[in-house]
């Protein structure tokens, strides 16, 4: 028995390029709303005008080349009797000045001689299908054309019993060549259509450009922009009061959390006081040491819980130079008996943020460094959008599963960075709560000293 091989077929591959060409022509698509809006509206009327314009301009070529066509048809015809009436005799010279004035047409009486080959016809041959179709109706002898030669001529030979007829006629008068007709037709309702679609679209779109600017801004904790207000069509209208109403519903509940968090922290705070005194009053004895350990304990963590609680909303934007507040935050880990060192670039860094706020989220980076790293690095730069700060230390690291998790609120690593560093576990927390309040983030990553790198990232 043998074996028949199985038929295969190649895998048809249409799917993936109609996929592939959709892509490409989705990625040269403009991005913006303005350029999309332009051309929606451009776009279909301008091919519904091409196509009506051409449809009639096509049929009124159509009509007058026939005609034309008839006419220079007709006026050959004419010459041909002429011709025929001067048959007895060679002197062709009237007929040929009579042609040239009353009809414009040059005319030659070649010797016997055979008609050219035939040439290729025209792509858009409408001269020359209405121009033959005359010739055979009208004269009915064997002739040969030429409309494609020369631009402005057309060439007409007509094969007589004893010459060649051969005759020379402006294009004009066999052509209604309107192009320049059509193209200014085009061109000028183009650019009206496109000025009157500008002039609307811009005012349509800039409500919705300054609802994302007051979002923006709102995101990254700064005012929004004087001007905002509700406006444009009415669903960008509706957009923008729900935006402005959201807002003041998170300010509200902000300002209310806050005033709660001060009245509990000063009850609180005087708690604490009235411990401190109690424990002046009771002397030196190991007993009080414990306790007055654990009130600052208390008093630390009482800290903690409230600038996380806290926030950081409270506290104006100012022009920060960046470079002065690193150096501030290394040299209060220098004081840890740690080495650290501050790198900076050549110019200034000059940012727009809570100064007060954000020095707290580097030193708390920093300071998680501190407690497990013998040295530390950080280094600053800026782009056109963004401000970037790299903290680098020799510690033993935080394994990749766990580099998210310890941003979570009071979670703590069961290893050589946590141990008996008496921290809440809100530092981590707190200092990405500060810097996504300015619109950035804060990410880890490995160090190229061996430990851990903390990357912060802030909009400029």
């Amino acid at each position: 028995m043998v074996a028949i091989p199985e038929r295969t077929t190649p895998a048809n591959d249409t799917p993936g390029l109609l996929k592939r060409t959709a892509r490409f022509i989705a990625n040269q698509m403009p991005k913006g709303l303005y350029a999309r809006a332009l051309i929606i509206i451009i776009a279909p009327v301008v091919l519904l005008q091409s196509v009506v314009a051409f449809v009639f301009l096509e049929r009124h070529w159509d009509l007058v080349t026939r005609r034309l066509s008839t006419a220079t048809t007709r006026d050959i015809s004419m010459l041909l009797s002429v011709y025929d009436s001067y048959a007895q005799n060679d002197n062709y010279a009237n007929l040929i000045k009579m042609a040239q004035r009353d009809l414009n047409l040059s005319v030659q009486i070649l010797p016997d001689q055979d008609l050219p080959p035939a040439r290729p016809k025209p792509f858009f041959g409408l001269l020359d299908r209405a121009l033959s179709k005359e010739l055979r109706k009208r004269i009915g002898k064997p002739f040969w054309i030429d409309t494609v030669g020369q631009s402005h001529l057309v060439e007409i030979r007509i094969k007589l019993d004893d010459a060649v007829f051969r005759v020379l006629a402006q294009r004009s008068q066999t052509y209604a060549s309107n192009s320049h007709i059509f193209l200014l037709w085009m061109v000028g309702t183009s650019l009206v259509l496109l000025t009157v679609a500008i002039l609307f679209l811009r005012n349509q779109i800039k409500p919705i450009q300054k609802l994302a600017e007051a979002a923006e801004q709102f995101g990254k904790g700064r005012p929004a922009p004087l001007d905002f207000r509700a406006r444009g069509a009415r669903e960008v209208r509706q957009a923008s009061q729900a935006f402005v109403e959201m807002r003041n519903r998170i300010e509200r509940q902000i300002e209310q959390r806050t005033t709660m968090l001060a009245g509990v922290s000063h009850d609180l705070r005087t708690i604490l006081t009235r411990f401190k005194l109690q424990l002046a009053l009771v002397g030196d004895s190991s007993e009080a040491d414990a306790l007055r350990r654990d009130v600052d304990e208390m008093q630390a963590m009482l800290e903690d819980y409230m600038s996380f609680a806290k926030g950081n909303s409270a506290e104006e934007i100012t022009r920060v130079d960046v470079d002065d507040l690193l150096r501030e935050v290394g040299e209060q880990a220098e004081q840890e008996g740690k080495h650290v060192s501050v790198k900076s670039g050549a110019s200034p860094i000059i940012v727009s943020l809570r100064r007060h706020a954000f020095k707290r989220a580097v030193d708390n980076v920093v300071s998680n460094a501190v407690r497990c790293a013998d040295n530390i690095t950080i280094e600053a730069a800026t782009t056109r959008r963004w401000l970037t700060i790299h903290v680098e230390d020799d510690g033993p690291g935080i394994p990749d599963d766990q580099r998210e998790q310890v941003f979570r609120p009071f979670y703590r690593l069961d290893n050589a960075r946590t141990q008996a560093s008496g921290s809440t576990g809100l530092g981590l927390s707190i200092a990405r709560d500060i810097v996504r309040g300015h619109g950035g983030d804060i990410t880890l990553s490995e160090s190229a000293l061996g430990g851990l790198k903390a990357i912060i990232r802030v909009p400029v």
